[in-house]
């Protein structure tokens, strides 16, 4: 399904996309062309090769539009033949300039060290030759003919392309979910096909398209300089050939030629720009007239439909039953969560790196990044299915970690929060830029008219994180989540930050999901905390219990891990020992118990669920503390102390 979600995003987005004037450019002159190209030897290819004695070398005419060559040949009818071998050997060339390039652009990710290294130093020294002598020795290697101008201009299209892609490769084989496939055992070939080659298609095949009018002109250099096409056969660089010494006399038999290069080499680049903008932008999505239910399994009838009306009866803004995000090779990183969030409420979401905290948010956005995949028994937000009607951009915000890395470096930022009223919103241009300047107003940052044309290179830090949080504010969000939202700004600006977050609550009213690696920001924004470990809830808790009362020896270790001005200075600091689990290393159990002092046979058999434990708190553990653990007191009220110590 996922797959199938994704190509049918694609296709909608290439729909809208075709619409545009640049869409609808781009197509009829790729119609026109191949229709040319089809049409025309079938039509034109005899006159084309008819031979006239007494209409030799004649100028422009009704009879003979572009006039007539040496033979007394139709130039028009030639010109049009031959769109047929230049586009067949325009395409030939660019498959196998394509082709080599991703092969050796995607070796170094998936090769060793040492051999991946010799690749890209090869692809550099080639790329550092200048283009037109590799083409021209590249061309007398294969020798003179259509066969090895094919080879020579295709493989001098292999370093550029392959350098492209090791650049683009580097970036995301880089990435966490890539670390993670390798670490899954994924094989090289699918971790190219799933991972690698479907997050570069974008640059990669504008790149290609606009290449491949390079090639044309290329193709029809090397014909013209007589290494290409061989009599009988011509193309257009040919024919540019043949009627150039007649450029003063008959100028458009000349031309004509060369403006057909030109133009089909402005169709590819027209084309490569329209597939990058349809895989770019992000359509929007219509809700379904009706939020599709959870599946019903015979039995289970009843129980779904008081799970979905105990939903709305409860008044929460969130809530989430079973919520699953799954990699390939049902490797889940987040293992069947559950949660509520109430409207105006300031939930912490608290853990170490890799707990599923962010996974956890993003499927609340509908922002897995692909190949992961989400499912859940309930996922709803103020009474819609978010499966069916994802809210992001109108009523849910979402805020990250790295503002530089959620606003486009190239646009102005004014320009960006626009686009959130215009795509989500459908306001027009002028109203949307008139929202972002107010918003930007709102979130205290100074003359938003002239920051409004600015680019966020042109911000700070803390301006930056201000200007994303206005982004969200292009709505009328009813939820916020913030994911590390701190992380890179100093500590003052922080405080700036979190004080806006307040301010923004207090003047819309919106729930504030807050995930983030400090206990002690959590306990200034917060009301309530959920504590995540290995894909899982393990605590629920007021923040008022956070410091001194948490029950999970998880959360206890988490809190002991943090110095306060009551700290003493000579004293280590209590750590965790082993590391987390990986998606896919749990096993029976609950998962901390490897690390956990307090574990006893049974937390190594069966996985505790979160139970009550007291007012409003949940705790996931077999032997919380503040209660005995069989055959371990001592030990038990040992760790607490040196916990809460």
């Amino acid at each position: 399904m996922p797959h199938q979600d994704h190509d049918s995003s694609l296709r909608h987005r290439l729909g809208r996309t075709l619409r545009t004037p640049i869409g609808v450019t781009a197509v009829t002159a790729c119609l026109l062309v191949a229709l040319v190209a089809v049409l025309g030897p079938v039509l034109l290819g005899d006159r084309a090769a008819q031979v006239d004695t007494d209409a030799i070398n004649q100028g422009s005419s009704a009879a003979h539009l572009l006039g007539t060559d040496q033979l007394g040949r139709d130039i028009a009818a030639r010109v049009v033949v031959a769109t047929r071998l230049t586009l067949r050997l325009t395409l030939l060339a660019a498959l196998i300039g394509v082709g080599g390039g991703l092969l050796l652009g995607v070796a170094p990710a998936v090769v060793g060290r040492r051999p991946g290294r010799l690749i890209t130093a090869t692809v550099g020294v080639l790329v550092a030759f200048p283009g037109l002598l590799f083409l021209l020795f590249l061309a007398t290697i294969f020798g003179v003919g259509t066969t090895g101008a094919v080879f020579a201009v295709g493989l001098a299209m292999v370093p550029p392309m392959a350098r492209l892609v090791q650049n683009l490769t580097a970036s995301v084989a880089g990435s966490d979910y890539v670390a993670a496939a390798r670490i899954l055992g994924v094989g090289r070939f699918r971790l190219v096909v799933r991972h690698l080659l479907p997050n570069i298609a974008e640059p990669s095949v504008l790149f290609a398209t606009q290449a491949t009018g390079g090639i044309l002109v290329a193709f029809s250099g090397l014909s013209f300089l007589g290494l290409g096409v061989q009599p009988p056969q011509y193309d257009w660089g040919r024919l540019l050939n043949e009627q150039l010494n007649r450029v003063f006399v008959n100028p458009a038999a000349a031309l004509a030629p060369g403006a057909a290069v030109v133009l089909t080499g402005l169709m590819f680049g027209l084309a490569g720009e329209v597939l990058a903008q349809a895989g770019g932008r992000r359509a929007p999505r219509k809700p379904e007239p009706a939020p599709r239910q959870p599946p019903r399994v015979p039995g289970e009838t009843v129980a779904v439909a008081v799970a979905v009306a105990d939903t709305d009866e409860a008044g929460a803004l969130v809530r989430a039953r079973d919520l699953r995000v799954t990699f390939p090779g049902g490797r889940q990183a987040v293992r069947g969560i559950s949660l509520d969030i109430g409207a105006g409420e300031a939930v912490g979401l608290v853990g170490e790196s890799g707990s599923g905290k962010s996974l956890s948010a993003l499927a609340l956005a509908d922002l897995v990044p692909h190949p992961g995949s989400v499912s859940a028994g309930i996922l709803r937000f103020d009474g819609h299915d978010l499966r069916a009607d994802p809210r992001l951009g109108t009523e849910l915000a979402m805020v990250f970690q790295d503002p530089m890395a959620s606003l486009n470096p190239a646009l102005r930022v004014g320009r960006q929060l626009a686009e959130v009223a215009e795509v989500h919103l459908g306001a027009g241009r002028s109203q949307a830029a008139a929202r972002a300047v107010d918003r930007l107003g709102a979130v205290r940052i100074p003359t938003p008219e002239r920051r409004a044309r600015q680019r966020p290179h042109e911000y700070s830090g803390g301006m930056r994180q201000r200007a994303v949080i206005a982004m969200g504010l292009m709505g009328k969000p009813k939820m916020i989540i913030a994911d590390e939202p701190t992380t890179a700004l100093d500590v003052a600006v922080q405080q700036q930050v979190l004080d806006l977050l307040a301010e923004v609550r207090e003047d819309s009213g919106a729930a504030l999901l807050l995930i983030s690696h400090d206990l002690a920001v959590v306990a200034q924004v917060c009301e309530r905390v959920l504590v995540m470990y290995a894909g899982l809830i393990v605590e629920d808790l007021p923040v008022t219990e956070l410091l001194g009362g948490a029950a999970h020896p998880y959360t206890r270790a988490l809190v002991g891990a943090v110095p306060t001005m009551a700290t003493d200075p000579g004293k280590e600091l209590a750590t965790i020992p082993g590391r987390p689990p990986e998606p896919g290393e749990t096993g029976g159990g609950c998962p901390f118990a490897p690390r956990c002092e307090r574990a006893r046979e049974r937390c190594h058999e069966a996985t505790p669920g979160l139970t009550g434990f007291g007012p409003g708190r949940q705790v996931a553990c077999w032997y919380p503390v503040g209660t005995a653990a069989a055959g371990g007191s001592a030990a038990a009220t040992s760790y607490a102390a040196e916990a809460t110590s």
